[in-house]
């Protein structure tokens, strides 16, 4: 009798801790920064294991489009010995929204290979940057087609056309390190953040929908322009990685808002000196909601997401932290929001992408 009864009890902690762990392994815990924000869980199920035994390089960019299937740009810089287990996966891979892969191309014969960011047009057509690049690149929403070459690959807007040159921020066509691209979706204007790291261009271009260039400007007190993004009302938000703020402007390149970006180191510096390590302000992203109430930015020097009021550039909450486990992150690098507000990060560093669904509301 007693043995049954030890046997029935043992069978019922086992069966506990079975649903514990599954539930855990289902979703990941929900992460806030302060009472009353938007809370944001790891989603463990998304995406599905890559086909193939494909290994990832760091993940310079993603992209959501309008059936929100999601694009990663995979930089392909396997660690050593890594392709002795594995295949070496292809730059550029689509997953739909369960996680999927159902599609992937890229030819870096054509391409740039420091992959960046990626954008989809309102044509459904998506447009690729490499840095350093004298380029960017708009294909068919299935890669099986270029459609247009802004700039020439190989060719840097330098003083002597290559990467080692000066930068000479030309009024024209052309690049040296394009870190993002936006397309107006009211008359098809292309804006490129032409400024990824130091050293470089710093500006902001404007293309027509031919290429054909149209204006520029060098935002202040920039040394690095990483991102940009345009949105619904018509303001490009701007990132002015080193300087821990984001500078909005409208099309004609006026200043309409600065939005600050602070941030602390959790663990003081013993000589009191800050040591970025990465920025605060890296990439943005916001809310599918009609006035996009939110936007979302990755802060790597705190290795986190904040949560911030679009318009009022109130810090609402935040989500993240350092390390490998799920829900925290080595290097997040590229941003994404779907049409439901998940939010989709890429890792540089860490070499994977991350899906975290919302589960509060404010």
């Amino acid at each position: 009798m007693n043995t049954t009864i030890r046997s029935c009890a043992i069978a019922f902690a086992v069966l506990v801790i079975a649903i514990v762990v599954a539930a855990d392994l289902k979703i990941g815990p929900p992460v806030q920064a302060q009472a009353g924000g938007a809370q944001y869980e790891a989603d463990l199920s998304w995406p599905k294991p890559l086909p193939n035994r494909w290994a990832l390089g760091g993940l310079g960019g993603v992209c959501v489009d309008a059936q929100d299937h999601v694009l990663i740009l995979n930089r392909q810089d396997v660690n050593e010995g890594d392709l002795n287990a594995a295949r070496l996966a292809p730059p550029i891979i689509e997953f739909d929204s369960a996680g999927n892969v159902v599609n992937s191309w890229g030819d870096l014969k054509v391409m740039d290979p420091r992959l960046h960011s990626c954008h989809f047009d309102a044509d459904g057509n998506v447009w690729i940057a490499a840095s350093p690049s004298g380029m960017v690149q708009k294909y068919s929403h299935d890669g099986s087609k270029l459609l247009l070459t802004i700039g020439k690959k190989g060719v840097f807007d330098s003083s002597d056309g290559t990467a080692k040159g000066k930068p000479l921020n030309s009024s024209a066509a052309a690049f040296y390190m394009p870190s993002s691209i936006f397309v107006d979706r009211q008359n098809g204007d292309v804006y490129v953040s032409d400024g990824e790291g130091t050293g470089g261009n710093r500006r902001v271009a404007v293309m027509d929908r031919t290429g054909k260039f149209l204006r520029q400007w060098q935002p202040a007190d920039m040394e690095v322009v990483h991102c940009l993004t345009m949105a619904k009302d018509g303001q490009l938000y701007v990132c002015n990685r080193n300087g821990s703020r984001i500078q909005v402007y409208d099309k004609m390149g006026n200043l309409k808002n600065t939005i600050e970006v602070p941030w602390a180191p959790v663990t003081p510096p013993a000589d009191g000196k800050l040591t970025q390590s990465g920025g605060s302000v890296v990439a943005i992203d916001f809310s599918p909601d009609p006035a996009q109430r939110l936007m979302f930015v990755i802060n790597q020097n705190n290795s986190e997401i904040e949560v911030l009021d679009r318009q009022t550039g109130k810090k609402i909450s935040s989500f993240g932290r350092p390390g490998s486990f799920p829900g925290q992150f080595n290097q997040p690098h590229g941003i994404a929001v779907d049409s439901t507000g998940n939010v989709y990060i890429a890792e540089n560093r860490g070499k994977r992408i991350h899906k975290f669904r919302p589960v509060g509301r404010t």
